[in-house]
């Protein structure tokens, strides 16, 4: 406000100012309150919102499961041929009894919808622990970006090869695809506050339409005996005895791994499902069963439809038809829902899978919108606008645009990017429940998991090898991903970091028992402890900065536990040791948690309080290092610096002395 004033006049200034201030309270509406004045650490789940039975949320995360039989039975054929069906079991055998108690587990053990993600962040801390975090968020955003892009270009050619569908829309999938996508970024920026509602809507009836499809195509598979004797010949003519199918059919399994998405997506929607009353934040038993129930309920129906969708296309539509131009391709049961049951009801289930494949976006972009503000920010690996959802959804809305102008909006390019992300997520909570069964020392269900985790861990290294393009979308979505993580700690470095300060009462007896009105406290090194070493400190203070009479003056030690953490809650203890009154606190660095306290003992007290150091020795830049990556360093100047950033008036600020 002060340079509006100094301003020359100008009609039309004032308003473009308020209209900027307004744009940018509306882009950083929701945006957590900044570190160190919240009274609890971030991330912790929005109490307020309603919540809804576990099989109404089932729809919310079936638009991105369910919504995969919009193109899955197209492109199992295309990859597997007559194979499909067969791989397709096999598809099933491994998402009923492998990805399904894996997520069930996960829901008992990350109930706010965390997911595997934050288990394995809990089993692998310090800074390997967020690299390997990154890496999986790269993935994470590999599965749920492609699930936008890929879902929009299927609608697309839903739209397109609809017979009712205008001329002057063919060839036009890139255009309509970016249509689709930026209406989905429009519905995000006004809000998606009935997003289940819609959701149940569209499931019900997308579910109804392809039951009515498989059911009449699998009426003509057993009217037509010489269409399935056609394809098991084919079958055992291309593929030789039953053993080598049943071989083969596992080698092209990979092929088929789109149709186990959605179980990551299960567990990110838990904070949604209605628990029992008796629940609790420690304990919520009933959101976890509800969760459960949602994962078993949403498993059993899709691997019913995809065994029954797999056999009834591969049977009944030519080959032919499935490659790329062709009539069935990424729409095999659109396919045959024009075919058999006339272009009125095609027509129906055109538009019902355009609407469920379009909001599997938004399921999608919800995906997104809970895990990175969950971790990014959090970890300082992000701008602080990245906690708020509207300036998320235009940057996740660019990266979409960007994919779908790479792939030119082809359903079947974008097949092994997505497989590569979702293979990536389930290997990742195949490993992360069978490290937790580890802990807790059950053998069996240990054994049970690592095993999963391989039959995962295979599938993945198959699908990267056969499919690399979906590696390398990945790679590079984490090389981004770590490389804007590590300039955003680098610009956050100077912030406070605290979500939240409370001393005990030994603490406040300390500050508020000073004689001279003046809270006088020296920065001590937690590592020296001897009464010598204390005796030192206080003697050079007094010495040097004139702190006038010592009994008064207080130490100050910061233990650093995990320097890889940004943000941390600081519980200030008073100690007495030697006879010398100390404030001890656990932090993730030294110089942003003194000034953090400092600022907090001068709303507390009404004092300004003083800190003194001693000069570090060593080289500015290895010093440097030090405070980026063991939050230790030259502790002097950047507490100055931090107290700088965070307390602009000169007369309120801290003071910090250096001798």
């Amino acid at each position: 406000m002060t340079s509006l004033s100094k301003a020359p006049a100008d009609p039309c200034g004032p308003e473009k100012l308020r209209g900027k201030a307004a744009l940018r309270q509306w882009l950083l509406e929701g945006l957590p309150e900044a570190s160190g004045t919240q009274q609890g650490p971030h991330g912790r789940p929005d109490e307020s919102h309603k919540r809804h039975a576990w099989w109404r949320v089932m729809c919310l995360t079936g638009l991105d499961y369910f919504s995969t039989l919009g193109y899955q039975p197209a492109i199992a054929a295309l990859a597997a041929g007559v194979l499909a069906p067969l791989a397709t079991i096999v598809l099933v055998l491994v998402t009923l009894f492998g990805a399904l108690p894996v997520y069930k587990r996960v829901a008992r053990e990350s109930p706010y919808g965390a997911g595997s993600i934050a288990m394995l962040a809990n089993l692998l801390p310090r800074w390997w622990g967020k690299l390997f975090v990154l890496a999986l968020l790269g993935f994470a955003a590999t599965d749920f970006m492609i699930t936008i892009t890929l879902s929009a270009a299927d609608a697309t050619a839903h739209v397109i090869q609809n017979p009712f569908a205008p001329s002057f829309l063919h060839g036009q999938n890139v255009i309509i695809t970016l249509v689709l996508i930026a209406a989905l970024a429009a519905v995000f920026l006004r809000g998606f506050k009935e997003a289940i509602s819609i959701a149940v809507v569209l499931v019900a009836v997308f579910l109804a339409l392809n039951l009515v499809v498989i059911a009449v195509s699998l009426v003509h598979v057993v009217g037509s005996p010489l269409l399935t004797t056609d394809w098991w010949s084919a079958l055992t003519t291309q593929h030789g005895n039953p053993v080598m199918v049943v071989a083969v059919a596992l080698l092209v399994f990979p092929r088929l791994a789109l149709g186990l998405s959605g179980f990551e997506t299960g567990v990110a929607v838990m904070p949604q499902i209605k628990g029992h009353p008796t629940d609790t934040d420690e304990n919520p038993e009933g959101r976890i069963k509800g969760a459960q129930r949602l994962l078993t309920t949403a498993a059993v129906i899709m691997s019913t439809f995809l065994i029954t969708s797999s056999l009834a296309t591969t049977i009944l539509i030519p080959a032919a038809e499935f490659q790329p131009g062709g009539a069935a391709n990424g729409r095999a049961l659109a396919f045959l829902a024009h075919d058999l049951l006339g272009e009125g009801f095609g027509t129906a289930y055109d538009i019902s899978t355009i609407a469920i494949l379009w909001f599997a976006g938004a399921s999608a972009m919800a995906g997104l919108l809970n895990l990175v503000p969950r971790y990014l920010p959090r970890f300082g690996m992000a701008p602080q606008w990245a906690a708020a959802v509207r300036p998320l959804v235009l940057v996740f809305a660019a990266i979409a645009v960007l994919i779908t102008l790479i792939f030119k909006a082809d359903v079947d390019a974008q097949g092994g990017a997505y497989a590569t992300g979702v293979l990536v997520l389930i290997t990742s909570a195949a490993i992360a429940v069978t490290l937790s069964a580890k802990r807790k020392r059950e053998r069996k269900k240990a054994i049970g998991f690592g095993a999963v985790a391989l039959v995962f861990m295979y599938t993945t290294v198959a699908n990267s090898i056969e499919r690399p393009d979906g590696l390398k979308i990945a790679l590079l979505f984490i090389l981004g991903i770590v490389v804007v993580s590590f300039i955003s700690r680098l610009r956050r470095s100077f912030e406070l970091r605290a979500s939240y300060i409370r001393m005990d009462e030994a603490a406040m007896g300390f500050v508020a028992a000073v004689d001279e009105g003046t809270i006088r406290i020296i920065s001590h090194d937690p590592k020296t402890r001897s009464a010598a070493a204390y005796r030192r400190k206080l003697s050079h203070a007094a010495t040097v900065n004139g702190i006038g009479n010592p009994r008064d003056a207080l130490f100050m030690e910061v233990i650093v536990d995990d320097s890889s953490d940004f943000e941390t809650a600081l519980e200030v203890r008073g100690i007495t040791r030697h006879g010398y009154k100390i404030l001890q606190v656990h932090a993730s660095n030294v110089p942003n948690t003194i000034a953090a306290v400092l600022l907090h003992i001068r709303d507390a007290t009404g004092l300004i309080p003083h800190i003194y150091f001693r000069w570090n020795e060593g080289n500015p830049i290895t010093n440097m290092i030090k405070f980026v990556f063991i939050g230790e360093g030259e502790i002097a100047p950047v507490t100055r610096e931090v107290l700088r950033e965070a307390e602009p008036d000169l007369t309120r600020r801290p003071w910090v002395h250096v001798g």
